[in-house]
């Protein structure tokens, strides 16, 4: 676990790199006497005015006015976050990082598997160019229409058919072979060690600072399966990472959009032919971490899928995963391709320019959600268009508040014949607060007691001890949510001096990390005054705790309705019993 980065350590560590180095590396220096000069990296131009100073160790661009140090320039260029630029460097420089001392807790050293993958990719490509049996693979990647430039840019390799090609070249010793199983390039099964990819096409998985991280493998016959991915690995996440990422971040500085495609040959296909924003998720469908990511590369998303009810319905599933992070910032557009193309045969039949068309006119998230919903209800019907309001207010609930939102719950209002609902904006139209316990204004009317709850404390962390000083009967219900708000209160309890970034920053990349997220917006409860909120929060908590009052008091009636039932029956049985004695 990297500890704290001191001063002290970066002024190391920027003592010990050498800017030009760094720079070189990506991008083309050339020397102007005690400088070196490039064309800026950072915006298109013809002239250069990118300037590396060596005795200061910094550079600048007289056109777009980016500076900066070493680190700097990791963490713009290579879209790196502060602590991977000093680890990247850190490593070059050869200075162990600063940690915390539980060395216990930092995990298996990367260093090792990283170097392995990368020996591999380098095997891989070798054997491509020169394994008597690579020819079929280079025959079908030429049917396919990939260039040999195409191929050398995405480091596109060969994995040679036989059980033990890597092991014999790379797994010699002990430890070696410890490696390529962290890797995830050999298998283990019975005891015995064999090399996972063998006779396939191998494309290396690089991640945003162009390590190394997993290959896929495809077949060029028969085989099964078609396409085979490297496993979980401590490097490697199919959730995470995005084939082709990389390469369209190397490709353009600003992409005007990123292309979400099915598979490693669209993405290439696409960049042959000057298209190189296209990305593929990895044998995986798309997840919250792929749409953030995404997001934060691009100001444009667009989805492409088949035309079929399957591409449809893996449509939908990317929407659903897409709404809690769709705020119509940045447009997030769907592509339906004609029945029997896919992105690489589309785009060489059409060309660039037709494809990129169809792009810009892909169906808009919002148009898809209402589509969708509507294609599935009688809209003639009130049944109908009630389903629909249903359904489509519980996706929308799941999307950030905001004049988005708004929008689209105004557009359903008219779809099922409402009208738009009455909605206030700023604090000149805000009605005036009704206060009293359990009556909470119009925003948290739209919140269930629960999470109204939790949204207040989010809010405010300290609100915590109202939680403690009442009946804690709430945390006897079965709703979700309850466990989550007694995670909440537990650790604004344990440090009562947390702040609300603090606090939600705890679910960061957790299964409640949407829900915290959309519960943490102050928009949610806005509307309710600060002196008002202590009020708020116990009135609602008085109700939860009253229902689970009321519910037992009802187990409890209608056990003993039961008991009483079952007492009338055993005492006409006895009666029963004795008329007939009597008869007898």
């Amino acid at each position: 676990m990297v500890g704290r980065i001191t001063p002290e350590f970066k002024e190391r560590l920027l003592a010990r790199v050498d800017i030009v180095d760094v720079v070189s590396l990506r991008v083309t220096l050339k020397k102007a006497g005690a400088l070196y000069k490039a064309c800026c990296p950072f915006h298109n131009e013809k002239t250069p005015s990118f300037v590396v100073t060596p005795s200061r160790q910094t550079y600048h661009c007289f056109g777009c006015g980016a500076h900066g140090n070493a680190i700097d320039f990791l963490i713009e260029h290579d879209r790196l976050s502060f602590p991977e630029a000093v680890e990247e460097l850190a490593q070059r420089a050869g200075l162990e990082l600063p940690n915390d001392g539980q060395d216990a807790e930092r995990g298996p050293d990367l260093a090792p598997i990283l170097a392995v993958l990368g020996r591999a990719a380098i095997l891989y490509q070798r054997q491509l160019r020169e394994h008597p049996d690579a020819s079929r693979a280079v025959d079908y990647l030429k049917r396919r229409g990939l260039s040999g430039e195409i191929v050398k840019r995405f480091g596109i390799g060969f994995a040679p058919p036989g059980w033990d090609f890597l092991l014999g070249r790379l797994g010699g010793q002990a430890r070696d072979l410890e490696h390529l199983i962290a890797a995830g390039l050999v298998a283990e099964r019975d005891g015995k060690r064999y090399d996972r990819f063998r006779g396939r096409i191998m494309f290396p998985i690089q991640d945003r600072r162009g390590r190394i991280i997993g290959f896929g493998g495809r077949v060029f016959g028969d085989g099964e399966p078609k396409y085979l991915n490297s496993p979980e690995t401590p490097v490697f996440h199919k959730g995470r990472e995005l084939y082709g990422l990389y390469q369209a971040q190397q490709a353009m500085r600003a992409p005007p959009r990123l292309l979400v495609v099915e598979g490693y040959m669209d993405v290439i296909a696409l960049a042959q032919f000057d298209l190189p924003y296209a990305v593929a998720t990895l044998g995986t469908a798309t997840t919250p971490e792929h749409v953030k990511r995404l997001l934060r590369s691009a100001p444009e998303l667009v989805f492409c899928f088949d035309g079929d009810r399957a591409g449809r319905t893996a449509a939908w599933k990317a929407l659903q995963t897409a709404l809690p992070l769709a705020t119509g910032q940045q447009p997030i557009r769907f592509l339906f391709l004609p029945d029997g193309e896919d992105p690489d045969t589309l785009v060489r039949k059409e060309g660039r320019a037709a494809f990129e068309q169809r792009l810009a006119q892909a169906t808009l998230l919002s148009d898809f959600l209402f589509e969708h919903l509507s294609a599935e209800v009688d809209l003639g019907s009130a049944e109908g268009r009630a389903r629909l309001d249903s359904e489509a207010r519980g996706l929308l609930q799941s999307m950030p508040a905001g004049t988005f939102r708004s929008l689209l719950e105004d557009r359903l209002s008219g779809v099922v014949g409402l009208g738009a609902r009455p909605r206030h904006q700023g604090s000149r139209h805000r009605p005036r607060w009704e206060g009293s316990r359990g009556s909470p204004g119009a925003g948290a009317r739209r919140l269930t007691r629960l999470r109204l709850v939790i949204a207040l404390l989010l809010d405010n962390p300290r609100l915590v001890r109202h939680i403690n000083e009442m009946p804690r009967d709430w945390e006897q219900s079965d709703k979700p949510g309850v466990a989550l708000l007694r995670d909440i209160a537990a650790i604004a309890a344990a440090y009562p001096d947390i702040s609300a970034a603090a606090l939600c920053e705890r679910w960061r990349d957790t299964e409640q990390e949407s829900v915290i997220r959309r519960l943490s917006d102050s928009g949610l409860i806005d509307h309710i005054p600060q002196e008002g909120r202590e009020a708020e929060l116990v009135g609602a908590l008085t109700e939860m705790n009253k229902e689970i009052e009321r519910e037992r008091r009802e187990r409890m009636i209608l056990g003993a309705m039961r008991t009483s039932s079952g007492d009338d029956q055993g005492t006409v049985g006895a009666t029963e019993a004795n008329d007939a004695d009597g008869q007898n």
